[in-house]
């Protein structure tokens, strides 16, 4: 019998950390390597939730990508008048570079934001949501899939993810396929393949 190469997750079990501003918490799903801290993370996933309006502080050399999870959304705003952006679809992927702070404004109350950051020149990340079947491979990278809403079912697998869970399979071992079919309709699950940069 094959061995499941995924370790799964669920947000709900990630106990959060509240920001030093008071303005929201996040619950760190995974970071490499291990144990790492803001300032030494090659890569780093999360999920944030934000109640009112306030700072992101800069990431130098940080490549960064925020997707919508849940609320109507947050308006972002360089503070180098680099850029402006909207976030206000569930599920579409925004990425910016973390050189810059930058000022949110909730566009009506609070957001549940998916955040991916990875250290430029070490890793990158690719952000891919999936509404209807898709298929993914495992091996030489790091991959992450998150159910935003529907039940996922993994095709010949016993794996199901409901909202809020999620399966992580480390950069090792033999490269795998792996199916996933959403159980009804209105379902949205997210994929970051994390591949390190060569010479890394």
């Amino acid at each position: 019998m094959s061995v499941s190469p995924f370790q799964s997750f669920a947000l709900a079990d990630i106990a959060p950390t509240r920001w030093k501003n008071g303005g929201g918490n996040t619950r760190e799903i995974a970071v490499w390597p291990p144990g790492a801290g803001m300032d030494d993370f090659v890569w780093r996933l999360s999920v944030a939730d934000i109640e009112r309006d306030g700072p992101f502080s800069a990431f130098p050399g940080i490549d960064r990508q925020i997707v919508l999870l849940d609320g109507a959304g947050v308006a972002l705003r360089a503070d180098d008048g680099s850029f402006s952006h909207r976030l206000a679809s569930v599920g579409e992927p925004f990425a910016f570079s973390g050189d810059t702070s930058l000022q949110s404004a909730l566009l009506d109350g609070a957001t549940r934001d998916f955040n991916v950051m990875t250290r430029r020149g070490y890793c990158r990340a690719r952000v891919e949501s999936f509404r209807t079947g898709f298929a993914v491979s495992t091996g030489s990278h790091t991959l992450c899939l998150l159910a935003v809403s529907g039940t996922w079912q993994a095709k010949g697998d016993a794996l199901r993810l409901q909202p809020g869970e999620g399966l992580l399979s480390r950069a090792a071992g033999p490269a795998s396929t792996h199916a996933f079919e959403p159980a009804g309709d209105a379902a949205l699950c997210l994929c970051v393949t994390l591949e390190m940069e060569p010479g890394q």
